[in-house]
Parts: C-alpha cells; sequence; structure tokens
C-alpha cells in the first residue's frame, strides 16, 4: 500500500501554482476586480436590478481567466486527448480540486458558478457517448471555444429526486414534412440559461410516471419559439443565474434528440460520479481552508492576555473537524483510484456508494468547518471580510443539488443492506 502522492501529480500542482501566481493573480489584481472577492463579493457580482442576473463585467472577467488557463494547458486537463486535454483522471482530479480550494476565494477558483483554472466537463463527456457524431462536431467544438452553452434542463417545480415521475412530455409531430417533437412542460434550476445556446432537456416519450425507462433528452436552441424564462430563483448565494422556465408547444426536428430514445436517465447519470467525487474533494478543500483559518487566528488572537488557541473550547471543535478532513480526504483519494481502475459502468456497480459516501460527507463537513470558523474568528467571521459566510452559503447548497444527501445516503444504505450493488439479495 502506497497512500502518497505520486511525484508527477506533485509536480503538477506546482506548475498550477506557478501559472496561478504568474497570470491569474495579476489578472484578480486589475481594474479593482478584488471587488469581486472581498467584502464587496456579492454587490460586486449580482445586478440588483435585472433579476439578480450575474454582472457582464464579472462573468467576463472569469472568461478572461479560463482563456488563460486554456492557452496553458490547464483548462482542458481532465478531457481526453482528442478534445485538447490530457486525460486526467478521477485521482488527480481529486487531488487538485481540493488543492485549489484550499487556497481560499480567488479568481483561481471560485465554486459559486463552478470556475476553476482545471475545468469540469460533464457534457462534453455526455456528448462524447451519446451524442451523434453531427452533434459531436458542433457541440463539443462549440463548447471548448465558448460559442456554445448548454444548461441542464432536468429538474421541474414538483419534482426533483423523483425524475421519473417528470411531467415535461414529448410527442412525435411531423411539419412540412420533418418528422420532430412537440415538448411541452417546466422546468427549475435550468442554470445558465441567460446565456445558454440551448438547453440539453429531458421530456417522457412513453412510459407511465415513475419508470425508468421512457424518458428522452433532446438539444433544444434557446430561441426556440415557446421557450420562455419565467423567473430567476433568488437564492442563498447571489447572483442567480437559476431559472424557472417554461416550455409551450416547442417543437424541435428528430436530429435534436440526444442519446437512444427513452433511455436519457442514463445520460442524466453518466457523470454522476466524476461529479461527486470532484465536487466531494473541492469541499474538503474548502473545509481545510476554514479549520486552517481558524487555527492561525486562534494563535494570533489573545483575549484576556493570553492566545485563544490555549482554550479547550477553541481546541476540541477544530481537533474533531481536522480528524474528519484528514479521513475523509484517504477515503476521496481511495475511492478516485479505485475508480481510475474499472470501466465507468463498473463504478456504478460496484462503487457508487463509496462515491455517495465522499460527497455528502464533504458537503455536510464543509458546512460544519465554516460555521465553527464564524465562531472562532467571533463577530470579524460573521462579518463578510472573512470569507467564511460565503462559503457557508455556496457549498450549502450541495447537500441539495449534487444529489441530496438523503438520496445518497439511500444509496449507502441500500448498498449496505442489500437492496442493490455487489452484495444484493435474490
Amino acid at each position: 500500500m502506497d497512500f502518497s502522492i505520486p511525484k508527477d501529480l506533485v509536480d503538477y500542482l506546482a506548475k498550477i501554482d506557478a501559472f496561478v501566481q504568474a497570470e491569474i493573480k495579476p489578472l484578480q489584481a486589475q481594474d479593482d476586480n478584488e471587488r469581486f472577492f472581498d467584502h464587496r463579493r456579492e454587490w460586486a457580482r449580482t445586478d440588483f436590478d435585472k433579476d439578480g442576473l450575474p454582472r457582464p463585467e464579472w462573468e467576463a472577467l472569469l472568461e478572461k481567466a479560463k482563456a488563460l488557463a486554456d492557452k496553458a494547458g490547464f483548462f482542458r486537463f481532465s478531457l481526453p486527448k482528442e478534445f485538447g486535454g490530457q486525460g486526467g483522471g478521477n485521482l488527480w482530479m481529486a487531488v487538485i480540486r481540493e488543492h485549489l480550494a484550499t487556497q481560499g476565494l480567488g479568481l483561481h477558483n471560485d465554486l459559486q458558478n463552478e470556475h476553476s483554472v482545471v475545468g469540469n466537463f460533464p457534457f462534453i463527456v455526455m456528448l462524447r457517448d451519446f451524442g451523434t457524431q453531427e452533434q459531436k462536431e458542433k457541440f463539443i467544438r462549440g463548447s471548448l471555444e465558448r460559442k456554445i452553452r448548454v444548461t441542464f434542463g432536468l429538474t421541474e417545480p414538483h419534482h426533483g429526486s423523483d425524475a421519473t415521475h417528470m411531467e415535461t412530455r414529448a410527442v412525435r409531430e411531423t411539419r412540412d414534412g420533418v418528422a420532430g417533437w412537440l415538448i411541452n412542460g417546466e422546468k427549475m434550476w435550468t442554470t445558465g440559461m441567460h446565456t445558454a445556446s440551448h438547453c440539453s432537456l429531458f421530456a417522457r416519450t412513453s412510459g407511465e410516471d415513475g419508470d425508468a425507462k421512457g424518458i428522452t433528452a433532446f438539444l433544444v436552441p434557446t430561441t426556440t419559439p415557446g421557450v420562455k424564462v419565467e423567473e430567476y430563483m433568488w437564492t442563498f448565494n447571489m447572483p442567480t443565474d437559476h431559472p424557472r422556465v417554461s416550455f409551450t408547444n416547442v417543437w424541435v426536428p428528430e436530429s435534436a434528440m440526444f442519446g437512444q430514445i427513452d433511455r436519457g436517465l442514463a445520460l442524466a447519470q453518466a457523470f454522476v460520479h466524476e461529479n461527486r467525487i470532484r465536487q466531494a474533494a473541492s469541499s474538503l478543500g474548502a473545509a481545510a481552508y476554514c479549520v486552517n483559518e481558524s487555527v492561525k487566528y486562534a494563535n494570533q488572537r489573545k483575549p484576556f492576555g493570553k492566545p485563544l488557541s490555549v482554550n479547550q473550547g477553541i481546541q476540541f471543535p477544530l481537533v474533531e473537524l481536522a480528524t474528519q478532513i484528514e479521513m475523509l480526504r484517504l477515503l476521496i483519494r481511495k475511492t478516485a483510484w479505485e475508480m481510475d481502475s474499472m470501466p465507468h459502468p463498473e463504478v456504478e456497480k460496484r462503487l457508487s456508494d463509496k462515491v455517495s459516501m465522499c460527497n455528502y460527507w464533504a458537503n455536510r463537513l464543509c458546512c460544519e468547518a465554516a460555521d465553527r470558523a464564524m465562531q472562532v474568528h467571533g463577530g470579524i467571521g460573521y462579518s463578510r471580510h472573512k470569507a467564511f459566510e460565503h462559503i457557508y452559503r455556496h457549498h450549502r447548497r450541495y447537500r441539495i443539488t449534487e444529489g441530496s444527501e438523503e438520496i445518497q445516503m439511500r444509496k449507502v444504505a441500500g448498498y449496505l443492506f442489500g437492496f442493490m450493488g455487489p452484495n444484493k439479495r435474490a
């Protein structure tokens, strides 16, 4: 057994750090771009007079950082080599994501909107595995050039985790001799709709409510008649790009179908394990940041003439968090390493419970660490002059959106009690 990080990965982290120091930090320091990261961040990023949407100058800054990272060869690291990437596996991505999040807020890595100098591309992997050749050529190239952006239309106002009960329907309809589909329904949390060119829209095409089979995905241009943003949902962490969208008599040709008919849920689940393990690593890194900053502050702060850190009331909660961080780090890296050793379909069959363990516990741990950091720092910890409130508000969402922790705990229970997984009972 060898628990050390490979030397080439250590060297790669050093290259990322050098790039961030040389090109990203100077960009962050220009033109008062610090306003997007200091105590002004929520107001600097949010246009409260325009539905709470991200300000264009904020999103433009993120695009500049991504372009620099792409030019330097880091942005596409996780992608297969045929797409300009380096085929970075789950272990490397987990270590990199943790490393970047441990450094706190900054233009190098701001997960409020999944921004990082080392990108994550679940949609491109979906296209590779499920798209037609024409779709691959159009959407992969367009996405990498940031000319095409696809949002995800799965959740509905009345259906979240129970996606198989979705009410959106698609029925066959031919127009002007062209075979196609007529779609009606409503979606929620279609993140990025304000700049999206397409929506990967899921609709029931056959079967009954609750059936896993019978749901189909479509790539619907956002300019299609009948597509309408009804409202942007204001969230715990602002800005918001999470709207409720209606689809009224939306017609698309047969070529818009994404993947096999009636097998659309396979797309929705195709990248869930990679996403969850990488996101778990980010939450782990943010938790470590909160603990490290708290230790530093407790050593420096001297109420009543002695360091705050001599008090066991300060020590013990941070000790418990540090212990959980250390244990979780090992589980995340072991799980990521095991994921890299098997074909993707095998992960669902053999390892899905471990991925869920990592994800739900990391998200909960991050929230606890941010809350404890506020307490250790006192009033200044509660203020926006520290990053803890931002970290808490952002990572609190992952206990819901990355597959709610209750759903993930059910997955673990299914494996544990033999309802599913390698020990499934007859």
